[in-house]
């Protein structure tokens, strides 16, 4: 494979893995655009919504610790991976036969869960897959299939409900890429190879233009290692860590954009018009991001948050909503694929599943605690004051990540 920083990226797991994330976003969206419409169908609220969101998300952080712990000592991840595909597109289709809002709890928890346990193991492969100077691009990449999947769900959810369906339907019918998805899983993904413990672990990306370095065949599973997260790890944690906690789940905007004058039969079509954004951002943001500072690159994601709460805070006009939507994807553009390499940037090669899983543990709680807040403080207070909290957070970080902590000695580091 070519290693030169404006090589495509062709390797056949990121490929498979574009595919697999593209069917299974695709059955994941068709059924979370309607999900606040779906749940006030059956008594449930904003409170209700904020309690599923948030434990589905804790749930979910947990098990991408644990997730984390293993891919770093297993050799074999892509049975971990294909797991959580099976398990997620299985219990999907069951939302059509609850009829309280208690048991939309338990299929979101599991989902989550098998989210969770196949998502660090996944994104450690991805690492191994591509050289260090690649890592924001393949990431993007696979972001950008993931959110056209989100393009693909929230229409073929508009379709089924036009047709005189009821969101049931919905549910039942997102079986079909989630069946695609677990075949592309089961068939298309190749083990990688565990990296070896690094020699100088005090400078974990001192082969940051260097290609990965592969462990031997025989590599052991549970073999230790003496690397350590670094400082540059911590900060960037605590950053991000804080921003979760003004990141409530999206489905708050949904339920915002009703209360403007939107009809809940157009909710999948916000959810178009945002990932439409987000597929076409994700991969140049990535790129972008593997010749500048990622640090910069994210912060400008967050400011964009922020411009998309304070314009739902304040707007009175559904034309607005609609342009903050659109203006939203550029936000997860930004920030899902880079920050990912940002934290792999930091740490040594062997244990990139300790920090993703960290990472993803501790901003999964931090949403979790945002979701019941918002939720509440919504309830109470109604629903302007959580998104300017929420803008507020965001530029704080953004701060954060722009002029603070330890930085990478190299001239020139993408990660810094």
């Amino acid at each position: 494979m070519d290693h030169e920083p404006d090589a495509p990226i062709s390797h056949r797991n990121l490929h498979a893995f574009g595919l697999t994330s593209f069917f299974n976003d695709t059955a994941s969206e068709m059924a979370y655009w309607v999900l606040p419409a779906f749940l006030a169908s059956i008594g449930a609220g904003p409170a209700q919504l904020g309690v599923i969101e948030g434990i589905a998300e804790s749930v979910a952080s947990l098990a991408k610790l644990f997730s984390g712990y293993l891919a770093d000592r297993w050799s074999r991840r892509k049975p971990l991976v294909v797991a959580g595909y099976i398990v997620a597109n299985a219990v999907k289709p069951l939302l059509a036969l609850v009829n309280w809002w208690g048991e939309v709890l338990g299929i979101r928890f599991v989902d989550r869960l098998a989210k969770g346990a196949r998502g660090t193991a996944r994104d450690v492969m991805v690492a191994e897959s591509v050289s260090a100077e690649q890592m924001g691009s393949a990431y993007g990449l696979i972001q950008a299939m993931d959110s056209a999947g989100a393009i693909a769900g929230p229409l073929l959810a508009l379709l089924i409900l036009a047709s005189g369906r009821d969101m049931r339907a919905v549910f039942w019918l997102a079986a079909i890429p989630g069946t695609l998805c677990v075949l592309v899983a089961l068939f298309g993904i190749r083990e990688t190879r565990k990296a070896r413990p690094a020699q100088d672990s005090s400078n974990p990306r001192r082969d940051q233009h260097s290609s990965p370095n592969l462990a031997s065949p025989d590599a052991l599973p549970g073999a230790s290692t003496s690397a350590s997260l670094s400082q540059r790890f911590y900060y960037v944690l605590i950053a991000v860590t804080l921003f979760s906690l003004g990141n409530s789940s999206d489905m708050f905007l949904v339920l915002r954009a009703e209360s403007l004058g939107i009809p809940v039969s157009l909710a999948p079509l916000l959810g178009l018009v945002f990932n439409i954004t987000y597929t076409l951002a994700a991969w140049p943001a990535g790129r972008m991001s593997d010749r500048m500072s990622r640090r910069v690159v994210a912060a400008l994601g967050y400011l964009v948050f922020a411009l998309v709460y304070l314009a739902f805070g304040f707007g009175r006009y559904s034309q607005l909503i609609w342009g903050a939507m659109a203006f939203y994807g550029l936000f997860y553009a930004l920030t899902a694929p880079v920050l990912k390499a940002l934290i792999v940037d930091t740490v040594a090669a062997e244990i990139r599943g300790r920090a993703l899983g960290i990472y993803f543990s501790a901003t999964s709680v931090a949403a979790l605690l945002a979701s019941v807040i918002t939720g509440e403080l919504w309830k109470h207070y109604g629903p302007r004051l959580p998104f300017f909290l929420s803008a507020a957070t965001a530029v704080l970080s953004a701060a954060l990540l722009l002029f603070g902590g330890p930085r990478s000695s190299k001239k020139f580091s993408p990660g810094s």
